[in-house]
């Protein structure tokens, strides 16, 4: 028993060594447990915030998955559209060829129809010349003229007698007057064939007059032609004019829609 308490005397000072030893590694534990909490806190508040962090990316990225659905679809439809902006754009320039050939038709139309109007006013004019030239020359005409010379005759005629009325001898006088009788007579049937011929100069008249009123409704209906076709023509170009804006309009715009989907001609 002594020898049991001296041995328990030497080993004491190692068990208070041993207990602070473990109480120094139960502090350092502990401190290393509550340090490890304090991480452990930080690590899921840090996990929360990634947590949230990731959800608002999720959404973010749901929200861009659906633009980018969005911007597919417009795409889709803008494309279609273009197609669509480019048939008509076509289907403008094949209407644009063929009003321009309908122009130059209608063009080359209007040129020959003033060349016909242009020959036939001057057929006019000429006819009108050789009418007056023949009107002139017909035998009436010329019968009027020499009758009326045979009338200034006779009138001189009849102032010479009426001088010769002077002459108080009764021969001359009968002479004279048997003379102014035969000259009436002679003036009778003149003014007679003059009657006659005046009727002849007033159908005739009333022929050309009828030919002329012909020839006037003629002109007024090539004027009328004339007017209808000036009217036509500046239609035709105001619609030209007018196509050719919205064709300029349409390649505008195609050509804006191409930039914007980046497709170079």
């Amino acid at each position: 028993l002594p020898f049991c308490l001296d041995m328990a005397e030497q080993d004491s000072p190692s068990l208070v060594e041993v207990v602070k030893q473990v109480a120094v590694q139960q502090h350092l534990q502990d401190s290393e447990i509550e340090k490890n909490k304090r991480v452990l806190s930080y690590l899921q508040a840090e996990l929360q915030e990634i947590e949230k962090q990731m959800e608002s990316v999720l959404l973010e990225t749901k929200a861009t998955e659906r633009q980018i659905y969005q911007q597919e679809d417009d795409t889709e439809t803008t494309k279609c559209h273009c197609e669509s902006l480019e048939s008509q754009v076509r289907d403008l320039n094949a209407e644009k060829i063929k009003l321009k050939l309908d122009t130059e038709a209608a063009q080359e139309a209007f040129e020959m129809i003033l060349a016909r109007n242009s020959a036939y006013r001057e057929k006019i004019r000429i006819h009108k010349e050789h009418l007056w030239e023949a009107e002139s020359k017909m035998p009436v005409m010329l019968e009027l003229f020499k009758k009326r010379d045979m009338v200034k005759v006779l009138q001189t005629k009849k102032e010479e007698l009426m001088n010769d009325l002077l002459n108080p001898e009764g021969q001359v006088i009968k002479q004279v007057q048997e003379e102014i009788t035969h000259i009436k007579e002679e003036v009778t049937m003149v003014k007679e064939c003059i009657k006659e011929k005046n009727n002849l100069l007033e159908e005739e008249k009333k022929v050309h007059a009828t030919l002329r009123k012909e020839i006037e409704v003629q002109n007024k209906r090539w004027d009328a032609i004339l007017k209808r076709l000036h009217c036509q023509l500046n239609k035709l170009q105001s619609n030209r004019r007018h196509w050719h804006w919205n064709i300029q309009q349409m390649e505008k715009k195609a050509a804006d829609l191409r930039k914007c989907l980046g497709i170079t001609e």
